[in-house]
């Protein structure tokens, strides 16, 4: 029996399409990956619903002189106020429910730790870019002043900012944002002199596109990663320094919530047995900080493809 060329039957063969992932994805899923950055991830944005939300949740305004009353001073944890509501943390020499203290402090922390990192950022990275694009003198100058500036503790230079300019959130980020803009410019010229020696930013110079061009839309984009690596780490750093000074009593003035003043109020009364005062908003600062660098920690592995499993 024969077969004829009209009884054969050719079979198309099936093309596979690989899916291609996409950058965010991949990126949500190795980050996903660790548990304790899901953990401070989660803590965090905690954190951040409990200081955008303060007046909504707190018992009451702890800096509105109308709704404190002195002979609730130093109550303690779990104590019921002659208003009603009970105080969860007990409250400070003021008759402040430390609850609300902390949340009114979580707002002060964050807004002065963001605030003074996100223009820390904007003007060491900007200073790194410059250096690392034009090199030569211009690089040489500017590094010498990172070198410089570098070689003392960020504290004493916020130290010796404050005296001078004085208490107050806009000179405390001014203070910060002097202390911690030479670590932006040093983490990205580093990034930016190896990405000026590739083919794109030749090519760029080839077709005469001008120095700001190449410089924030070529260049700049490249260097994101270590950045926001930084930045998230420097944020933590900035709550930790402001608390430190707002401690010392020359950061925050005392009108304003701080965590860092919530804990100077307390000390004095740490040895008679009152350790709430100043322990509770202790606890939110480690907490807080540790948080942030958890995410900060998983963000440098997932970002920087050697440091990945």
């Amino acid at each position: 029996m024969t077969t004829s060329a009209e009884d054969v039957t050719i079979q198309p063969e099936k093309v596979t399409i690989p899916t291609v992932e996409s950058p965010f994805r991949r990126f949500v899923s190795d980050f996903s990956e660790s548990k304790m950055a899901l953990l401070g991830l989660a803590v965090f944005l905690c954190i951040v619903f409990a200081a955008v939300f303060a007046p909504y949740i707190s018992p009451q305004d702890p800096y509105d002189l109308a709704q404190l009353d002195i002979m609730e001073g130093r109550l303690e944890p779990g104590t019921k106020s002659f208003v009603g509501y009970t105080h969860w943390l007990g409250t400070d020499d003021q008759g402040r429910d430390m609850l609300s203290g902390i949340f009114y402090g979580l707002r002060t922390s964050l807004a002065v730790g963001s605030m003074s990192a996100l223009l820390a950022l904007l003007l060491g990275g900007t200073m790194g870019l410059i250096a690392a694009y034009f090199g030569g003198k211009i690089d040489t100058i500017i590094m010498r002043i990172v070198d410089i500036q570098l070689s003392f503790p960020s504290i004493l230079i916020a130290l010796i900012l404050l005296a001078i300019l004085g208490q107050g959130v806009d000179k405390i980020i001014i203070a910060l944002l002097a202390a911690q803009w030479a670590y932006y410019a040093r983490t990205i010229r580093s990034t930016a002199m190896v990405e000026r020696q590739k083919e794109y930013i030749e090519a760029a110079t080839c077709l005469a596109m001008s120095h700001r061009r190449i410089v924030f839309r070529e260049l700049l984009p490249n260097c994101l990663p270590p950045l926001i690596v930084v930045g998230t780490v420097q944020v933590a750093h900035a709550i930790a320094l402001e608390a430190t000074l707002s401690f010392l009593g020359i950061g925050l003035p005392i009108t304003e919530p701080s965590l860092g003043l919530l804990i100077s109020n307390g000390f004095e009364y740490m040895l008679s047995g009152k350790y709430w005062i100043s322990f509770f908003p202790g606890v939110a600062l480690v907490i807080t900080i540790v948080s942030i660098n958890l995410v900060g920690d998983q963000l440098r592995d997932v970002l920087n493809p050697r440091l990945q499993k």
